[in-house]
């Protein structure tokens, strides 16, 4: 049998003076509510829901609908029975474990109106199940806004469906395959208003205690202006019976109540302990049958997902790049320089670069005592060239240098030995015999 383990947290947030929203925790079913209108009208609305919620009973997706749409007569009569009631409403999302007379039937229900999300972890990724009730986000679908102006909308409050407006309300609902390792994330506007989607993932994946990731997401959007009241229920499976992993949980089509779109009867109740919405940001954790208080759940952060192969990759590509950017600057010149008692060509940086030495290229018929003394230094240290061809020509020019060196030698030693050949002759001249 499929079991869970749940935590949660709600606070008034840093602006609002009280604390409109209604958190219930009744294993199998947990609901976050969301409730607005005039003084106090807000918080009447959201806890009617809840009430409401609690003390019905589903056994499949249809009667979940049906008790939603239960919840939102009950906050219209309670407006239309008290003049100062209303206009008041209240968003709500639903997650429901539902059991069926098989292990393998057993289902998640979710089901929301308005703009209190439920989201999913599953193998590390986060994805929003519920769709908002909001003119903006009608925008987003249209393609009119992005979600990001979404964000910062001025108009970005207005919701297009809640509860207690109207007799009747057209309610959103999914079903799930529960696996071990999910993770699902209930929540009014005021965390995802303050905090974006990759942070709250983040949270989820790192903190396995529900709780605790309950009072994290909350202290975050307390830290991010807090302009809203913040309610966060986190639900874990923690136990699937088995369940079979193939591929992500199937979500059936999200769809408003309409017949044969239901699954067959499943049997369970929605009946638990109502707990409501404090001013502190904190609600005790719920069990979850036998066994519930032991090991916590598996973190889904630290399976291999997508996004952590997509970041290894990213890495090695940029080290990859850096690697061959050194390779590159440090192969991509030459230089002249001595090797033994020759003059030879190299390529690469003189002395090296880093892990790269430089190669030999060409030796040279220059000899290190034919180089002018005048070069000796600069080849020894080791003559930068951008190319080859410049290297061959530096090393011309050494040569033609020393070719006319030694011309001059050859020249100079020649008029020497000239000059001294020259001087070591003497012409005798006859003495004239006189004669008497």
């Amino acid at each position: 049998m499929t079991s869970l383990r749940a935590g949660a947290a709600t606070d008034t947030g840093q602006v609002r003076a009280s604390n409109q929203d209604a958190v219930l925790m009744a294993e199998p079913v947990f609901a976050v509510a969301d409730g607005m209108g005039g003084h106090a009208a807000g918080e009447i609305a959201s806890q009617v829901a809840v009430e409401s919620l609690q003390e019905a009973s589903a056994t499949s997706r249809r009667e979940l609908v049906e008790v939603v749409q239960q919840a939102n007569r009950a906050v219209w009569e309670r407006a239309e029975a008290e003049p100062d009631l209303r206009g008041m409403g209240t968003t709500m999302c639903v997650v429901a474990l539902v059991h069926g007379a098989a292990s393998d039937d057993d289902r998640i229900l979710v089901a929301n109106v308005g703009d209190s999300r439920v989201y999913q972890l599953h193998d590390g990724d986060l994805d929003q199940i519920t769709d908002d009730h909001s003119l903006v986000e009608d925008l987003v679908r249209e393609g009119r806004l992005s979600p990001d102006e979404a964000r910062s909308h001025p108009q970005r409050n207005i919701l297009t469906r809640v509860l207690g407006n109207e007799p009747e309300v057209e309610v959103d609902s999914w079903e799930i395959i529960p696996n071990r390792g999910d993770r699902f994330l209930l929540c009014s506007d005021g965390l995802f208003n303050e905090v974006d989607d990759d942070r709250i993932a983040s949270v989820l994946r790192r903190l396995a205690d529900p709780d605790d990731a309950a009072r994290e997401l909350v202290a975050l959007a307390n830290r991010g202006g807090g302009r809203d009241n913040i309610s966060v229920v986190v639900v874990d499976v923690i136990d699937d019976d088995h369940h079979r992993e193939a591929g992500r949980s199937a979500v059936a089509t999200a769809t408003a109540m309409g017949a044969g779109a239901f699954p067959p009867t499943l049997s369970t109740s929605l009946t638990g302990t109502l707990l409501p919405a404090p001013s502190e940001a904190a609600v005790g954790a719920t069990g979850s049958g036998p066994g519930s208080a032991g090991a916590p759940p598996p973190r889904s952060g630290s399976r291999l997902t997508w996004r952590s192969v997509l970041f290894v990759c990213s890495v090695l590509l940029v080290l990859g790049g850096a690697v061959a950017a050194v390779v590159w600057f440090a192969r991509s010149t030459y230089y002249v320089g001595f090797d033994d008692e020759q003059v030879a060509i190299f390529r690469g940086r003189p002395g090296g670069l880093l892990w790269i030495q430089p190669d030999l290229a060409e030796r040279t018929d220059l000899a290190l005592d034919e180089v002018p003394p005048s070069r000796r230094a600069a080849i020894a240290a080791g003559k930068e060239e951008s190319s080859l061809i410049e290297a061959r020509r530096y090393v011309d020019s050494l040569q033609e240098q020393a070719d006319a060196e030694r011309r001059r030698t050859t020249t100079t030693t020649t008029t020497s030995s000239t000059t001294s050949t020259t001087t070591g002759t003497s012409t005798t001249t006859p003495t004239p015999t006189s004669t008497r």
